[in-house]
């Protein structure tokens, strides 16, 4: 079999990791039932930052196809079809009796919906940003308050209606934002500049929109999808995303590449194959103990370590996940199973055009 070598750009690599992780230690969470405050509330956060990380990364890579694309058509297409076998695999996990809320489904509309608008140049594109920031909130609860007319015998108006407005944990509403952003910093470098100290500036204020209001003016908990939600998540997605941004731009990134984000990479590049392996181990653990009463360590690592540790021998030694090669393959962008990666330090740097999409490049990097 063909090995192939491929140069990737670290940061959408390290925060796709980072995502995984975070999913991966948020489904786990009901099999620690008995934690201290302090570590419920770290948990917390972790799986608040999941879903808006997968989110801005995957805007990130679909910016990365269009930059190295030659046909519109083809690639619409073939991100279409990627979006599809995403829906189609999260109809199919969430029949695995797991207790995970299971995000592939949003997702998949996420990118059917969102490639078409990464053909915009950047200021449009930012502008489409804002207004669906800004009528996201009033969407989701007016769609809350129509629920019984929007619903009906018709299962595909049920999975519509829930994977854009009314989903208890995801919605196509709050995941575009972050999307679109994820393709406006590529475009504008992933790399330490003004943008990324503004992003490092706004986040602790748009964090603590969200405890003001319920600890210090005693308001309810805001709704998932709401204002208060959503700077929530944008506060913490702001962190990650400038703390991955200035390690990697560190003197000598080549030993930070090295260290720290030789794991988070393999882990963001199997997220796909590792988010399904995870799925289907909490599966047998939820039909065999359904929900513990007290903790079960050995359970925990079994639905968090195990997973990570396949993934890590599987990076190693073989390359693409079988579900990455799968959805390649269907999707007309196939990629060899066996691959061995260089990453570049400075392609972290990855300069665009900040009002058209760049131009194909032969030798451009992919993701």
């Amino acid at each position: 079999m063909a090995v192939a070598r491929s140069e990737r750009l670290i940061v959408p690599d390290a925060l796709r990791g980072i995502a995984i992780v975070a999913m991966l230690i948020a489904h786990a969470n009901p099999l620690l039932p008995q934690l201290p405050r302090v570590v419920q509330f770290v948990i917390a956060n972790v799986n608040d930052l999941a879903s808006p990380l997968f989110a801005l990364v995957m805007g990130m890579s679909a910016q990365l196809v269009w930059n190295t694309s030659r046909r519109v058509g083809a690639t619409l297409l073939q991100q279409a079809i990627r979006g599809l076998v995403l829906v189609a695999l999260g109809l199919w996990v969430a029949t695995w009796g797991s207790w995970v809320a299971v995000v592939l489904s949003y997702l998949g509309l996420l990118l059917i919906v969102g490639v078409p608008l990464l053909l915009l140049g950047s200021r449009v594109l930012a502008v489409v940003l804002a207004i669906v920031v800004v009528v996201g909130a009033p969407l989701n609860e007016l769609a809350r308050g129509q629920a019984g007319q929007i619903l009906s015998s018709n299962i595909l108006v049920q999975h519509l209606a829930d994977w854009t407005a009314l989903g208890h944990s995801y919605r196509l509403t709050n995941l575009l934002p972050f999307f679109l952003l994820g393709a406006l910093l590529l475009r504008n470098g992933l790399r330490r500049n003004r943008t990324m100290w503004v992003m490092l500036a706004v986040a602790p204020f748009a964090y603590a929109v969200r405890p003001v209001l319920e600890k210090g003016l005693h308001q309810p908990t805001p709704v998932s999808g709401s204002y208060p939600d959503t700077l929530h998540d944008v506060g913490l997605v702001f962190v990650a995303y400038a703390v991955i941004v200035l390690l990697a731009s560190l003197p000598r990134g080549g030993a930070v590449v090295a260290g720290p984000f030789a794991l988070l990479r393999i882990w963001g590049q199997l997220a796909l194959s590792l988010y399904l392996l995870h799925v289907w181990i909490v599966s047998l653990w939820a039909g065999s103990i359904g929900w513990p009463a007290s903790n079960m360590p050995v359970a925990w690592g079994s639905v968090v370590l195990v997973p990570l540790a396949v993934a890590w021998l599987w990076g190693r030694f073989v390359g693409t996940g079988p579900v990455e090669w799968l959805m390649g393959a269907v999707s007309g962008r196939p990629k060899p199973l066996i691959v061995r990666r260089r990453v570049v330090p400075g392609a972290v740097f990855a300069h665009s055009d900040l009002g058209q999409r760049q131009k194909p490049q032969r030798n451009n990097t992919a993701h």
